[in-house]
């Protein structure tokens, strides 16, 4: 067994990734930008994103077949299911479970001699090669380095076993020579490789290359280091090549123009001239692979219900074939568990978020239904409409259940005994009915499907909207670099009552920021423009044109994942800021801002927020988590969300009005309540711009100067260190907030200038189960001072200093992004944004 020394402590968790702009053609995005979770895996360097490397590259847990591999003489079809290798015997149709461990496994490949299995183990952490008797699943040898390790290959002689590893900072290509244990490095390039396939001759490789926006599929001869570019896309996700076994022709999944995917053959001399196979499925072939005659291909792809069905399809061509498993031997004793939820006090069973693991730790998933990887807490879990049955290996199992951030995680052991089904009760107790007090939570920025090997269609939104106690959803179509996905769901939608979803675009102008646009009737064109973009590299144009035609149709023209550092405005940090922003919040082109988001730091976020409602510039709070749904690895829906107070029956229009108008708060996890004493007697209830009958006054609506008493409703499903008090942009009181999921109502005095505005946040703690965030976070809208876009001078003209420096170095990265290009238009904007500002200083 090899095993290399630990280079890191067991549990590497790396938060954040620092992104390059020009290098960022994965993403588009402008400058510094910090996922706000902690990453679990090592970091890789040469890829745009983790994000992007875990959910296209590493491996994808699920029911059914997932990484088909026919056996060496074509009488098995080693798989991975529920995260275990099985071997199905293809004329009885009898699937046998061969690995039992905790950890998860994926990717099996056969030794020549048909006797191993090489795969790939992943522990929720980190992931490493084994090798195991295809007889038993006992383990004989192990590649472990202290970084990611991936898709084994045996050479054809059975000597040597190729495969991916990022030891050295990279994911290279190596090979170790099995009798001797002796390694080779055989990549060294930037970017990342993957999929080793040996050929024949024992001198080529083919591979999969991903670096610098284009991936591509490589033959390499290994002894001269050569190579030739055989095909290349951008951002070619779950693409992975299969080399025929004499190693003339590649069987490849590649993206098409319109967001599909195809299985294609080519010949290797002739790459140029591929044969398609399964164009026009609709579905997405995964991880094809060859028989040892040369006859078929098998791959996977997702059901609609969320699991993998297996295929074969002849390499001439002709209709795919189901791979039938007839029966499942589990190689040990199993029962069921039978889980119902339910909220307190009812007696109807209640959608939920659940996480099961057997006595060994490893997860448990139903038979259907899309699994996730909650990369935060290192949790599999999967939605439950209520009652939802599991298979598990006998022994103990635990089971945990929450329901989105409206109840705090409550878990359960039970013990399940041979042949026998538990039935368990799970009553959640709700810390708050949000829409019985007049909240409606949404969040505005995930994508239904991007590259990812799940199939999401939007009405599987509900049952995720419903176990995440959540009543709105703007899913955003955007682009995969050059290819404009989904453009088929524009125009879908439910906004009668709740669950309301109604898609949204992102459009991304690369180096200016992105910018999403809610309710809007037709589509932006282009989607995409600036430095990165070819066909568009030079256009002079303002992201205000965008945010001007959202606008024009009665949408919302949102700024998002806005800033990815603690401090915009400390020095070296101001390039965090998105190029085009400051204008186009200035000249009062931004209804609103991304306040919360996984992909950038909610108080860097806050903090350059405050600078424009200190100008009295009432840019509304918004938030999205940024995820997709379609990836394994990723979080919930709703991790990052909006609470807008309006009336439930009002529909989406009311909805968004009270959206737009601030009535709201934002939140990775508790339930902010902020009110002032207004003193204005009975004005009318909820619609009454934030103004209460009470004569309390909520985000929204304006309170008198002068000391006034404020009070807060705190309620949280995991501890939250501290509760603040902000007036125009400065913590004015601070106090603690609660130790464990409770509730707190805290109230004071403060003292409110002329002018203005005042707001409460709450924020620090760990990020336990429900939170997916790096900590629990919320913000109030603001509460006006006197009128909505009061100002308060002093606030205003330090406001406008700091945000003119930081328009200085916007300015010197959008002359050095477009280079010699002539842009009068931003040029211009940039200007007039800077005569304004400097009418605030004083």
């Amino acid at each position: 067994m090899k095993i290399f020394p630990p280079l890191f402590s067991a549990r590497p968790r790396h938060a954040g990734a620092v992104l390059a702009a020009l290098a960022l053609v994965l993403l588009g995005l402008p400058a510094l930008l910090q996922a706000q979770w902690n990453f679990r895996y090592t970091p890789v360097e040469g890829y745009g994103h983790h994000v992007y490397l875990e959910g296209y590259e590493l491996p994808t847990l699920s029911t059914g077949v997932m990484d088909p591999a026919p056996s060496p003489d074509g009488r098995f079809l080693a798989f991975s299911s529920r995260g275990w290798i099985w071997v199905l015997e293809l004329e009885t149709g009898t699937a046998r479970r061969v690995t039992r461990e905790g950890e998860m496994d994926f990717r099996p490949t056969w030794s020549p001699d048909g006797n191993r299995l090489a795969l790939v183990r992943d522990s929720g952490e980190d992931t490493w090669v084994v090798v195991v008797q295809a007889a038993t699943g006992r383990e004989v040898e192990a590649f472990q380095t202290p970084a990611i390790d991936l898709d084994p290959a045996y050479s054809h002689d059975g000597r040597h076993l190729y495969y991916s590893s990022a030891r050295e900072g990279t994911l290279d290509l190596w090979r170790v020579e099995l009798a001797t244990g002796m390694e080779e490095r055989i990549t060294r390039e930037r970017g990342i490789q993957l999929r080793p396939q040996p050929h024949p001759d024992g001198v080529h490789l083919l591979y999969l290359s991903k670096a610098g926006g284009r991936d591509q599929v490589r033959m390499r001869n290994r002894d001269t280091g050569e190579e030739r570019v055989l095909v290349e896309t951008s951002i070619a996700s779950q693409a992975r090549p299969a080399l025929s076994p004499d190693g003339g022709v590649v069987a490849l999944n590649w993206p098409l123009p319109d967001g599909g995917w195809e299985l294609r053959i080519f010949s290797v001399d002739a790459p140029t001239l591929p044969v398609v196979l399964t164009g026009g499925t609709g579905a997405l072939p995964l991880v094809p692979s060859w028989s040892p005659d040369g006859e078929w291909i098998y791959y996977s792809h997702a059901s609609p219900q969320g699991s993998m069905d297996g295929y074969r399809i002849r390499a001439n061509g002709g209709s795919p074939e189901p791979i039938v498993v007839r029966s499942w031997d589990w190689e040990g004793p199993t029962g069921r568990i039978r889980v119902r939820t339910s909220l307190a006090g009812s007696l109807s069973p209640a959608a939920a978020r659940l996480n099961v693991m057997d006595a060994s730790g490893h997860p448990a998933i139903p038979n259907l239904g899309q699994p996730r990887f909650d990369g935060e807490n290192g949790r599999v879990f999967f939605y439950s409409p209520g009652v939802v049955e599991l298979t598990v290996p006998a022994g103990q199992a635990q089971i945990t259940a929450v329901q989105g951030f409206a109840t705090e995680a409550v878990d359960r052991m039970v013990t399940v005994r041979p042949g026998e089904t538990v039935d368990l009760a799970v009553e959640l107790d709700p810390l708050w009915d949000a829409v019985a007090e007049g909240w409606i939570s949404g969040e505005h920025h995930f994508h239904l499907n991007y590259g990812g090997p799940f199939q999401v269609a939007p009405e599987d939104l509900f049952l995720k909207m419903a176990g995440e106690a959540m009543e709105a959803a703007t899913p955003l179509v955007a682009n995969l670099h050059n290819r404009f996905g989904e453009q088929d769901l524009w125009g879908w939608s439910r906004l009668g009552t709740p669950p309301f979803v109604h898609f949204g675009q992102e459009v991304r102008s690369h180096f200016l920021g992105h910018v999403a646009l809610m309710n809007t009737r037709d589509l932006f064109w282009p989607w995409v423009w600036g430095p990165g973009y070819q066909l568009y590299a030079a256009d002079d144009r303002p992201n205000a044109e965008a945010l001007r035609f959202g606008r024009s149709q009665g949408g919302l023209g949102t700024y998002v994942h806005v800033v990815g550092t603690r401090d915009p405005f400390s020095e070296g940090n101001q390039g965090s800021i998105p190029v085009g922003l400051i204008p186009d919040a200035v000249l009062g082109d931004v209804d609103a801002f991304e306040m919360v988001c996984l992909w950038a730091n909610d108080l860097g976020t806050s903090e350059l927020w405050y600078r424009f409602l200190n100008l009295g510039i009432p840019i509304a709070a918004n938030a999205g988590s940024d995820v997709m749904t379609d990836f394994y690895r990723t979080m919930a829906i709703g991790s990052s969300r909006v609470f807008v107070r309006a009336e439930a029956d009002g529909g989406w229009p009311a909805y968004m009005t009270a959206l737009r108008e601030g009535r709201s708060f934002v939140s990775t996890g508790p339930f902010l309540d902020f009110q002032v004493a207004g003193g204005g007697g009975d004005v009318g209830g909820v619609g009454a711009g934030g103004e209460e009958a009470s004569g309390w006054v909520r985000p929204g609506g304006a309170a008198p100067s002068g000391v006034v008493r404020w009070r807060l409703d705190l309620r949280s499903p995991t501890a939250v260190d501290t509760v603040e008090i902000v007036v125009n942009g400065q913590v004015v009181e601070t106090l603690a907030g609660l130790s464990g999921p409770g509730a707190r109502v805290l109230e004071g005095e403060v003292e409110l200038p002329e002018g203005g505005w005042v707001a409460a946040r709450a924020h620090g703690g760990e990020p336990t189960w429900p939170v997916m965030a790096e900590f629990p976070f919320a913000h109030s809208s603001p509460i006006w001072i006197g009128e909505r876009g009061s100002v308060d001078p002093a606030a205003a003209s330090m406001a406008a200093q700091e945000l003119l420096q930081a328009l200085e170095v916007a300015e010197g990265r959008l002359h050095a992004g477009y280079g010699e290009v002539e842009i009068p238009r931003l040029q211009a904007r940039y200007d007039e944004a800077r005569e304004r500002l400097e009418g605030w200083v004083r």
